[in-house]
């Protein structure tokens, strides 16, 4: 028997598929592949910078599929599907969204994989694959599980080892797709198994893909004091209430932290509020001066994530998240502009008040672009909203801007490799904010079925 796993691109720039040149390895397949059957025969396809040979011979294909990545997901079912090939779907869309997802596969796995993949894959095996595997949330998740990494060998993903410590996050934030997939729970790995996994692979720069790292104080520091001793550099995403905890970011510091993803969402108190961010209600109100101080005297190179097109926003104040963003010298920020994503509350709440576009289906729909607005905001237009973000993104990102940020003493330039860190990613993040922007899901258009098949 031969399993295909398949990670989906977000789309089309024109009439060719945009290669994601920042792209990083899919930990999610890798981890598939290892809880597959030694006497299936796995192979793997990144739709992001290869062609899916789709007349290749397999038994199954598994896609895994994000709301950005749902179209071009169901345009490679067509594909296989043409050939008779069954196709599995899974991950956070299918969760979130699984009647839809249902419609354009075979099986539908709904939750984490772990503890029905077998099943599923036996059932195939003996003819009686079922429709849809609901799988319980595991008390611990991926226990004993090391992601067969051989799968992403000459892939040209960027030179760091994506791992998992823990999945979810305990806080409320009424726009987190997260937070919906997981019903506000935190689950941690034994750190044990993410010694092994480390100790398994080659690299010394890691990325932990987790929601929140620091959610539990005391677990992340079982997990600091494990790292120590590795010697190695890492970096994941946090939140605002970890700053206040001076032995968790002692050990966070010298367990090889180089910096973290942070949610700062706004600096509007009135913003933070609505979206329920209780971890940045007090910062907010004081334009995160603290916050920003504490993270410097730690030597944090932050990305700093702000979301744009709450009710309170304006313009103005969009403009000036850029502005504090710059001041600020953040090494990377990103503005995205806010996704009412299936199922979270704040999808709920635009379609009760009747402001959700494009038939609320954002993701499906043939107009619908990359980065631009898909809900009527409060104070501006729709386009607007679409161009104010876009310009924060390109002055963030401004040549001028790099060098600017760069001579930030405590984080970019404390250390040499620190300040390479900087100077290597920053331009290539620029250059994706600009072949990104306006990018179609999917590769197909209405008036092209066939544009993305193999000749």
């Amino acid at each position: 028997m031969k399993l295909t796993l398949i990670k989906p691109n977000i789309g089309r720039r024109e009439r060719s598929l945009y290669v994601d040149e920042g792209r990083m390895e899919p930990l999610q397949l890798g981890i598939l592949a290892a809880l597959t059957p030694p006497d299936i025969d796995v192979v793997m396809y990144d739709d992001r910078m290869e062609r899916i040979p789709y007349d290749e011979p397999t038994d199954l294909v598994a896609i895994t599929v994000e709301t950005f990545t749902a179209r071009r997901a169901y345009e490679i079912r067509e594909e296989f599907a043409m050939r008779g090939v069954p196709v599995v779907m899974g991950g956070m869309h299918a969760t979130l969204i699984p009647d839809e997802v249902a419609a354009h596969c075979d099986c539908v796995i709904t939750g984490d994989a772990e503890p029905v993949w077998e099943t599923m894959l036996d059932d195939f095996g003996h003819g009686c694959l079922k429709k849809r595997y609901d799988a319980p949330q595991p008390l611990c998740p991926q226990k004993g599980v090391i992601p067969r990494r051989d799968l992403f060998t000459g892939k040209g993903y960027l030179p760091i080892t994506l791992l998992q410590f823990s999945r979810g996050c305990s806080h409320h934030c009424s726009f987190c797709a997260s937070s919906a997939y997981f019903g506000a729970r935190h689950i941690c790995r034994p750190v044990a198994d993410v010694v092994r996994e480390i100790r398994q692979q080659k690299r010394k720069l890691l990325f932990f893909v987790d929601d929140n790292i620091v959610c539990s104080h005391e677990k992340a520091k079982e997990l600091f004091r494990a790292l120590i001793p590795l010697k190695v550099r890492w970096v994941s995403q946090g939140s605002m209430d970890m700053l206040g905890d001076t032995e968790l970011m002692e050990l966070m510091v010298k367990s090889g932290c180089l910096g973290l993803v942070i949610g700062f969402e706004s600096i509007s108190p009135s913003c933070i509020a609505t979206m329920n961010k209780h971890t940045n209600k007090k910062g907010a109100s004081h334009l995160y001066q603290e916050e920003i101080r504490r993270l410097r005297q730690w030597g944090l190179q932050t990305w700093a994530a702000f979301t744009v097109g709450h009710d309170g926003d304006t313009k103005e104040s969009i403009r000036a998240t850029c502005d504090f963003a710059i001041r600020n010298k953040f090494t990377f920020a990103a503005f995205n502009i806010l996704m009412p994503y299936p199922n979270t509350p704040l999808y709920e709440t635009m379609k009760h008040e009747g402001r959700l576009l494009y038939d609320g289906t954002w993701w499906l729909h043939e107009d619908y672009r990359f980065n631009y607005a898909s809900f009527i905001p409060k104070t501006m237009t729709v386009q607007e909203l679409t161009e104010v973000s876009f310009e924060c993104r390109r002055r963030f990102n401004s040549l001028r801007s790099i060098v600017t940020r760069a001579l930030e003493p405590h984080t970019n330039l404390r250390t040499p490799y620190r300040f390479m860190t900087y100077l290597l990613y920053n331009p290539l993040f620029r250059k994706e904010v600009f072949k990104k922007q306006g990018m179609r899901f999917g590769l197909q258009s209405e008036g092209d079925k066939s544009c993305y098949r193999e000749k």
